[in-house]
């Protein structure tokens, strides 16, 4: 594949197990290809209100999303360079295991990420106010122009060609990561590729 620099935009939202794989991918890639990787910030909540008959599976999304705002809050007042290293701590106190993090589990990880990335502990109070919830819904939307409608968490865009995903059930590592990156690059590349999907049959793994 060719050596040329490759910009790498990648939103997700904090609490996807799908976002937290395809965050590590690209951390694999970057130690093989020529990648410059720019995280944002999208919402499994906005992304399913208007979508899901599951009331319950709702309130559990809208329970958790503070992750989501207290990353967007880091983001607003510190740039988003921040999110690299605020994302890893987060994920990896809450993606040790598959499960669905509770929201008290989810606000203590994200007080011991603001920790690790060095940032004000008064940004965790965002996970439970409404005051970064436009800028959320900005930066969401953004994901949402670029790949459409039908888009979902991950969603990522290389050279600006956006996609939903890729949603891989397990972290790739060395050759196998950076297989899948020539290849969405390659199908990227092609001007009228538009989707490649199939049901998911296994639970998400993290190791």
């Amino acid at each position: 594949m060719s050596g040329d620099r490759v910009t790498v935009d990648f939103w997700f939202d904090p609490v996807c197990p799908y976002s937290w794989i395809g965050s590590r991918w690209l951390l694999e890639v970057e130690q093989c290809r020529p990648v410059d990787v720019r995280w944002h910030v999208m919402s499994l909540y906005l992304l399913n209100e208007h979508r899901t008959d599951d009331p319950s599976y709702l309130d559990y999304l809208r329970e958790v999303s503070g992750a989501a705002r207290v990353a967007t809050a880091a983001a607003y007042r510190f740039g988003s360079d921040v999110l690299r290293e605020l994302y890893s701590g987060f994920g990896e106190v809450i993606f040790d295991h598959w499960r669905y993090a509770t929201r008290d589990e989810c606000r203590e990880a994200m007080r011991a990420a603001l920790v690790r990335a060095r940032l004000p502990l008064d940004l965790v109070e965002s996970f439970d106010t409404t005051e970064y919830d436009g800028e959320l819904r900005r930066s969401h939307l953004t994901a949402m122009a670029a790949v459409g409608d039908e888009g979902g968490t991950p969603s990522t865009a290389l050279n600006g060609v956006a996609f939903s995903g890729p949603v891989l059930s397990s972290i790739p590592r060395g050759e196998d990561a950076t297989r899948i990156f020539d290849g969405c690059l390659l199908l990227t590349g092609f001007h009228d590729f538009f989707e490649i999907k199939r049901t998911r049959t296994a639970e998400p793994v993290f190791a």
